[in-house]
């Protein structure tokens, strides 16, 4: 197991030297090319839990030590050390004996002779000392929470009844959730097709259900053959809300990874143009649409920029815009300590760029579905309000769940409402969704 703390603690140091975990984690496996699959399991595990946790965590670390560490490597170690001793099923004395091996591992350069008998010394006075420490975290709420104190406060501002749920959603394990292509299967078909190989799954609604545990892609029935796909519940509202209908011209902007993408074509035969800037997130999206017998018009280009535009509007976009995920914490839970609360303004900038850009795009009487994996309220309604304001040929039109959503857990009221603000639950993410009319 120490190769898994090894490998989890290079992928910690990386994130918080500014790497984001979907780099640094296949980095820090590839310095150990010898760990069994079980291992790089563990590691990933580790990485995750310990940067799900990371606010509760470093309160622990922090009581216990004299002063800070200088070597960012050894204090990356006992952050996943004590997670594990927190959360993790291991016993004590074996987690503490297999990180003090651990970190007589280290390299790049070697640690010093001292390393050993603190990283002993620390973890075993957690043992001793957890309970005193963890009654001293009663006013500090990043401790309780395991988020930055300014992203507490803006969900306490913005979601005075909500906040909490929010908060602890965020730090479960997200739930695995397909959509099935009702042009090949039905969901009740399916259902039976799960059920006879044993794979015990809940329906949500509509097109998705979610299996009870998760599984490989591979050991999915039916996935290789377009027959289902992997997309979070509240994701898949966006198909539904946009409601393109067969032979319009749609443009999916910002399309990767494709989820959406694949999901409107499947409901509907429409003339699709799939837009993003990134070349290498592209083949992702030809691959799935591949795998669901699909085809689109895909274009490398930049979704604030005309020059890829071929002058023929669109009856409807789908304007997926980068945005803070702060809806999806619990899938990327580096975002929590990677994000700053400045880097608001910078996604509402680049969104209000992105927006005028494609209203120059879209029929007179099309729609335009505006999207974030947000809940700052910046990002979402109030992007859209400042719109509004400046283009007197935009509506706003109103929202209502479509049948099969009403089970999603959403802000405000659900009856004609200006948007949807979905908030992270246990069966779905956090979405923001907003319906423009062009007149």
């Amino acid at each position: 197991m120490y190769i898994s703390q090894l490998i989890a603690a290079d992928a910690v140091h990386q994130v918080f030297a500014g790497r984001n975990l979907t780099l640094s984690l296949p980095a820090a496996l590839s310095l150990f090319p010898s760990a069994t699959p079980q291992q790089k399991g563990a590691a990933a595990d580790l990485s995750y839990g310990t940067l799900r946790f990371y606010g509760e965590i470093d309160a622990y670390l922090t009581q216990l030590l004299e002063k800070p560490l200088t070597d960012e490597r050894i204090h990356a170690l006992l952050l996943v050390a004590i997670y594990q001793l927190l959360h993790d099923k291991a016993d004590a004395f074996t987690v503490v004996n297999q990180a003090v091996h651990a970190v007589s591992q280290l390299k790049r350069p070697a640690p010093k002779t001292w390393a050993k008998g603190l990283v002993n010394a620390i973890l075993r006075n957690f043992l001793r000392q957890k309970d005193s420490l963890a009654a001293t975290f009663n006013h500090n709420e990043v401790a309780q929470f395991s988020y930055p104190q300014w992203w507490i406060d803006k969900l306490k501002l913005q979601y005075p009844a909500q906040w909490q749920d929010v908060l602890r959603v965020g730090n479960v394990h997200p739930p695995m959730t397909l959509r099935v292509n009702l042009n090949k299967t039905s969901v009740e078909e399916y259902l039976q097709i799960l059920a006879r190989q044993d794979i015990e799954a809940t329906y949500l609604g509509a097109e998705a259900l979610t299996l009870n545990k998760p599984a490989p892609v591979e050991r999915i029935p039916g996935f290789v053959d377009g027959v289902v796909s992997v997309q979070d519940y509240g994701a898949q509202l966006a198909a539904h809300l946009l409601d393109a209908q067969a032979g319009d011209r749609v443009l999916d902007a910002c399309c990767a990874p494709g989820g959406k993408t694949g999901h409107v074509l499947e409901r509907a035969d429409v003339q699709m143009t799939a837009l993003d800037n990134d070349e290498l997130r592209l083949l992702r999206v030809q691959s799935n649409l591949d795998r669901l017998q699909l085809k689109a018009n895909l274009l490398q280009g930049d979704a604030a920029a005309n020059n890829w535009f071929d002058h023929q509007p669109f009856d409807k976009i789908l304007a997926d815009v980068p945005c803070t995920a702060s809806g999806i914490v619990r899938r990327h839970v580096d975002i929590k300590w990677l994000r700053r609360e400045a880097d608001i303004q910078s996604f509402t900038l680049q969104q209000a760029k992105i927006l005028p850009s494609l209203w120059q795009m879209l029929a007179k009487g099309g729609k335009l579905l505006y999207v974030t994996c947000s809940v700052f309220y910046e990002e979402n309604q109030g992007q859209v309000d400042k719109f509004l304001l400046n283009h007197a040929d935009a509506t706003q039109v109103p929202l209502q769940l479509p049948a099969g959503f009403q089970s999603v857990t959403s802000a405000g009221e659900k009856e004609n409402a200006k948007s949807v603000q979905l908030l992270p639950s246990i069966t779905h993410d956090g979405f923001f969704y907003a319906l423009l009319q062009k007149h």
